[in-house]
């Protein structure tokens, strides 16, 4: 199966390193032309475009907090421009756990920074590539959910795990919503994902251990392993697939 996406403008959001460096890489491999959106990791970003530019596609970096309204249609805006067209593909990508901590002990500020990062820049940059996409009758939307959506997650990532929840429901909706435009949006479930800043900041290496022990393969999966998924739910093999959320896990969580 040659997956070909020529001629396709794609925007993946977070994309400076592990899960979202990979899409875009995988994307870029697959003949489309890649946005590399980024928050605070210029060089990181700038690595990104630079491997795909090596291996002869098309990138452009565009720093963007999507989180910010006014910052996220900037992004479309210059996205467009780079390109000369409107994007086809979207990865809403960018999430954070942001920091464990309970319930008991949660605050309105950690709140709105996990839900914000997770759940509000995922509908307004679906929102903002939209119009683009109805003019051109088509458009894939991946977003991306959690294991933790699933089974609420590890100790002090309650309201990470719900905002992972919503994403799967939203995906339902959005896909209900924008399909009359031949639009479709999908969803990722990821479980454990090594050579990411996620496990590398939140997970201990005895978590891990214990994590990789509970998977079925045997081992902890890597960002190439949700690549892959991206380029299909981006690609016409999957023209007949919507509102489905895709699971990653090594059989961690069979539905």
């Amino acid at each position: 199966m040659k997956i070909d996406l020529s001629n396709q403008i794609a925007l993946i959001t977070g994309a400076s390193g592990g899960i979202g460096r990979a899409i875009a890489i995988e994307l870029a491999g697959c003949g489309a032309k890649v946005i590399v959106n980024y928050l605070s990791n210029q060089t990181g970003a700038e690595e990104t475009a630079e491997v795909i530019r090596a291996g002869g596609g098309e990138a452009v970096v565009i720093q963007a907090d999507v989180t910010d309204l006014a910052q996220i249609q900037k992004l479309i805006e210059s996205s467009e421009k780079a390109f000369g067209n409107s994007v086809d593909i979207l990865v809403n990508n960018a999430g954070h756990l942001v920091e464990r901590r309970p319930i008991e002990d949660m605050t309105l500020d950690l709140y709105e920074k996990v839900m914000d990062v997770n759940v509000k820049s995922t509908v307004f940059v679906t929102k903002a590539v939209i119009p683009g996409m109805k003019s051109k009758g088509q458009g894939s939307i991946i977003n991306m959910s959690s294991l933790a959506a699933h089974n609420g997650g590890g100790a002090g990532s309650g309201i990470y795990a719900a905002s992972k929840g919503a994403i799967l429901t939203l995906t339902k909706s959005m896909a209900k919503e924008l399909a009359p435009h031949g639009i479709r949006v999908n969803c990722l479930a990821p479980g454990f994902i090594e050579e990411t800043k996620f496990h590398s900041t939140f997970t201990s290496p005895e978590a891990r251990l214990a994590t990789i022990a509970g998977i079925p393969l045997g081992r902890g999966g890597v960002p190439q392993d949700v690549s892959g998924i991206v380029a299909f739910f981006a690609s016409s093999y999957s023209s007949f697939i919507t509102g489905e959320t895709f699971e990653i896990n090594g059989g961690a969580f069979m539905r």
